[in-house]
């Protein structure tokens, strides 16, 4: 029998992605995508703000619904743009425009000193039951110009840890399966998993 779950996001590049990412794990477990109002993410951290679309959303359907907060963390910034990723070049949400703001802001950084993380933070929220916040973290550092059409947001900058000197690639270069198998959210996911069983 297939148990239905919110996840709390109108990005359908999001729900895809989780939606692909579930099904590795919990292809008994329907992601749907959430058609609610937007609630106002005021939070200063990932997990308040996945916390406040999290309840919104379960409360909206009446499922358990997910909700994820992520963004990219540079090192010489000291963790920004972090919680402020997707609103980084103004409150647009223009994800060319926020790319293209932090090129410019590190093009004087040297390749040493590129350091960035992806970082996810994903919550759990069941109606009138528990609440779970579980963080996934993929290491890297970011490019000097982007590359690939893949993924979304800042993914054509971010080149991670552990790939075969001489042949690094950005995440917009990755196929979706790529992807999927190494990001912050299935890393996040991973850890979330055990928690779902009781859906």
């Amino acid at each position: 029998m297939t148990s239905r779950i919110v996840l709390a996001t109108h990005n359908p590049h999001k729900v895809s992605e989780f939606q692909a990412i579930v099904a590795e794990t919990r292809p008994d477990l329907e992601v749907v995508g959430y058609d609610g109002p937007e609630p106002v993410e005021d939070g200063v951290t990932f997990a308040a703000n996945a916390l406040i679309k999290a309840r919104a959303a379960a409360a909206h359907t009446g499922l358990p619904a997910l909700a994820d907060d992520s963004g990219i963390c540079v090192d010489v910034l000291g963790g920004a743009p972090g919680v402020f990723s997707a609103y980084w070049a103004g409150h647009k949400k223009d994800a060319r425009a926020n790319l293209d703001l932090l090129l410019d802001q590190l093009s004087d950084v040297a390749d040493p000193h590129r350091g960035a993380q992806f970082r996810s933070t994903i919550a759990l929220v069941v109606p009138g039951g528990a609440e779970h916040v579980v963080e996934g973290v993929w290491p890297g550092r970011l490019a000097r110009s982007a590359s690939g059409s893949g993924g979304f947001g800042y993914d054509p900058i971010f080149v991670p840890d552990g790939q075969p000197a001489g042949s690094e690639r950005s995440v917009g270069e990755w196929t979706a399966e790529e992807k999927n198998a190494q990001s912050h959210r299935s890393r996040a996911f991973a850890a979330l998993t055990p928690l779902l069983a009781s859906l």
